[in-house]
């Protein structure tokens, strides 16, 4: 059985298109099972109705034509019962619904399984048996199995054919659009540029060439390159390896002939597509071929081929310029957002991201932000090589993605865009502005920086200082440690740019989703494993090294603070303080007029929270990083998008924790602000300001808004606000309530636009 599901679900992922798909399915469940009939219902958006989709033993005639709500036939009792149901002789049960044009009454058992993704039944999978029999538990779990297994598949199926009907213009919609989550807030209309991995060759599309002598000579290139890898891999390990296990090594190379796979490739960009498109349409058609024999050998030969397609698409993308140039108003689409991607297109041609994984808080989604990019995440289901130089129109607000807009969808979010650059404009007049209440309460505002470009954006917006310099970014950016005089000159970029204000910089902060590829760690949970201080602390020449950079680039400019990441206990704190102590005296003794800086702590774990004020008593400031605090609170992966729904900073148990940080660190004096994202959320910093936290540190795009917002509000206003949202027990509840009394406190909706996520 689990040889046939993996078949089936092979079969899937190769089929073309929904109907293909539909049809293998039914034809091999109906094999593996035994059974006389197998048959799909999907659900018609439209009508909320079930319709026969595919079958193989039915009429075929049926298809399309034979329909059933939740409430009618069995079919619909699954649908609305969301659990198989399995009957041994359908005539007497009284669900029954008899369809003449079907034929089934030749047949008495029924076996009936949803098909649920992300808790919508998107279909039935039915079995049937011409004798009255009830199934076995062992049936059950199977097609069970099977219907989970290919759930997301036939999403994804679904979206990408009916794609395919619009790029076709035959079953065109106004409103074709995929689903994920905010990345970054704003709107964008323009062209999709689809980013595909050399290890997805199956969403590579077929891409035509005028130039087809250039696009020869890069393949050629390419395989010249990839025979002298496997001919040095070959001799490295000629040592280790028996003569058979060698030749494994000359077959790779013979795959590469003009007589073998490199022949065809040849003859496919001769045709006129580029070389790129033909590795991945020659690669693919012989790996279907060989994933569809029964010979478990043969079957497993299709890795071969994928790594051999996969190496020399690298070298291809590798070795050569570009492979296209970039329109003016570029959407990149992609599997992932990350720093490389953003910088493959000129900044000024860049107006969208797209990417099927990561969530709000993803490390590229918060880089999409500090851009100023509209930015969506998440969007699981969506096929991105299909979008490839379609029209699309990014709505970060509402976090969805729109294909082949019609005009009027176009004009709708071309103003959203106009109204968005002028209340941009109306920010800048507030550059030089205090973020001050209505009723005079002053709140610091303050910037999270890491990259270079953020001191060039700093400037245009009036920060208060910086709140969090993310250190681990000119780490993570080098093919080594950076030594102390490269991170030297690094701090005192940021020292001097902000010259008598305020400069937090947090030591080095990697581990959970910040991997640095020459210090591997390598765990099963890596956010609960060895990140933050407790790298730095097991390591405290690194930890030394960073902190006397600090220290020498603060000689005369004293507005160092420095910030420890992941403390959990105290005696972590006071072996990080007494560390920063060491390298404060090391430099004294060398002649360096340095002063001791403040040091903070970050609470951003759960333990942090407990002991806030035995935290506040020892060190000089708290920041609260939000991002990781809600991520542990509700120990949901914060870059996971199938649970990002539950990520909300508006729970109640979140809401508690931060009235209690900030409550520990008044009753000894201890500053305290927020650094996570949540800081530039217009609706959660509203209620930050309401619990009295001394500042808010946010990226660059986000701070002229919140200082926007601050002008509007009156302190004593939030502070009921506040107090009417202790009672409510839902993170939903409390975020509409907020929108509810900022709109009837008159603040200009432009500014929380998008904050319903």
């Amino acid at each position: 059985m689990l040889n046939a599901l993996r078949q089936i679900v092979q079969a899937v992922n190769d089929a073309s298109n929904l109907d293909e798909a539909l049809q293998l399915i039914v034809r091999q469940v109906k094999a593996s099972m035994s059974t006389d009939v197998c048959s799909i219902y999907l659900r018609q958006d439209s009508s909320r109705r079930y319709r026969l989709m595919a079958t193989h033993g039915l009429n075929p005639s049926a298809v399309g034509r034979v329909t059933m709500s939740t409430n009618e036939g069995l079919v619909g009792m699954v649908a609305d019962r969301a659990e198989a149901v399995n009957i041994e002789n359908v005539d007497k049960h009284s669900r029954n619904l008899y369809f003449p044009e079907t034929g089934e009454e030749r047949y008495a058992s029924f076996l009936g399984a949803p098909i649920i993704h992300n808790g919508e039944v998107l279909g039935v999978l039915v079995v049937q048996k011409s004798e009255a029999h009830r199934f076995g538990e062992s049936d059950e779990a199977f097609l069970i199995t099977v219907s989970a297994q290919l759930a997301i598949r036939l999403a994804h199926a679904n979206l990408t054919d009916t794609l395919g009907r619009v790029e076709a213009k035959t079953d065109a919609h106004q409103d074709t659009f995929f689903e994920g989550a905010s990345g970054a807030s704003g709107v964008a209309v323009g062209t999709a540029v689809a980013v595909v991995t050399g290890k997805d060759l199956s969403a590579i599309k077929p891409r035509q060439t005028d130039n087809i002598d250039h696009e020869v000579d890069r393949f050629a290139q390419s395989v010249a390159q990839v025979r002298e890898q496997i001919s040095a891999q070959a001799d490295s390990l000629a040592s280790r390896l028996n003569k058979e296990e060698r030749e494994l090594f000359n077959v790779y190379q013979r795959m590469l002939d003009d007589n073998a796979l490199g022949g065809e490739i040849i003859e496919r960009i001769k045709q006129g597509y580029t070389a790129r498109s033909s590795i991945a349409w020659v690669v693919n058609q012989h790996v279907q071929t060989f994933r569809g024999m029964t010979d478990e050998y043969f079957r497993e030969r299709a890795i071969d081929l994928i790594d051999l397609g996969t190496r020399v698409l690298t070298a291809l993308e590798q070795s050569s310029a570009p492979v296209q140039g970039y329109s003016d108003n570029t959407v990149l689409v992609g599997e992932e957002i990350t720093a490389s991607m953003i910088t493959m297109v000129p900044a000024e041609q860049l107006v969208g991201l797209v990417a099927v994984k990561g969530s709000r808080n993803s490390h590229g989604a918060i880089l999409a932000r500090a851009l100023g990019v509209p930015t969506v995440v998440g969007v699981e289901e969506l096929s991105y090589g299909v979008l490839d130089q379609r029209e699309v129109i990014v709505d970060g607000y509402e976090a969805k993605v729109y294909v082949d807009p019609n005009q009027a969808l176009k004009f709708k979010y071309e103003q959203i865009a106009r109204e968005d650059r002028e209340m941009g404009e109306r920010y800048q007049s507030l550059r030089d502005e205090p973020g001050v209440t209505l009723d005079g309460h002053r709140v610091s505002l303050l910037l999270n920086t890491g990259l270079s470009l953020d001191l060039a954006r700093a400037a245009d917006v009036g920060a208060d200082g910086v709140g969090l310099y993310r250190s681990e970014m000119p780490f993570m950016a080098a093919d080594r440690f950076p030594s102390e005089e490269e991170q030297r000159v690094s701090y005192q970029q940021h020292l001097d740019a902000f010259k008598d204000k305020p400069v937090t910089i947090r030591t080095l902060d990697i581990g959970g989703d910040k991997p640095l590829p020459y210090f591997p760690i390598q765990e099963d949970n890596p956010f609960l494993g060895w990140r933050g201080m407790r790298v730095t602390l097991d390591h405290p020449e690194i930890f030394l090294m960073q902190v006397r950079a600090m220290l020498k680039a603060s000689v005369g400019r004293n507005n160092l603070r420095i910030l420890l990441p992941m403390i959990t206990s105290l005696r972590e704190y006071e072996r990080g303080y007494a560390l920063i102590r060491q390298a404060h005296l090391e430099l004294i003794e060398e002649g360096l007029a340095v002063r001791m800086p403040q040091v903070g702590v970050m609470i951003e774990v759960p333990a942090a929270v407990y002991q806030a004020k035995e935290l506040a008593k020892r060190a000089d400031f708290l920041s609260v990083g939000s991002n990781d605090l809600v991520q542990y609170l509700l120990a949901v992966d914060r870059s996971n998008a199938r649970v990002a729904p539950l990520y909300s900073s508006f729970h109640p148990a979140v809401i508690a924790a931060l009235k209690s940080i900030v409550k520990s660190a008044h009753k000894y004096d201890c500053s305290v602000t927020v650094c996570g994202e949540i800081a530039g959320d217009p609706l959660m910093a509203t209620l930050l300001i309401a619990m009295g936290y001394d500042g808010l540190s946010m990226n660059a795009t986000s701070l002229p808004r919140i200082k926007s917002l601050i002008r509007q509000i009156d302190l004593r206003q939030v502070q009921v606000w506040l107090k009417e949202i202790k009672v409510m027990e839902d993170a939903k509840q409390v975020e509409r309530h907020v929108i509810k009394r900022m709109s009837e406190l008159g603040v200009d909706p432009v500014l929380y636009r998008g904050t319903r996520r």
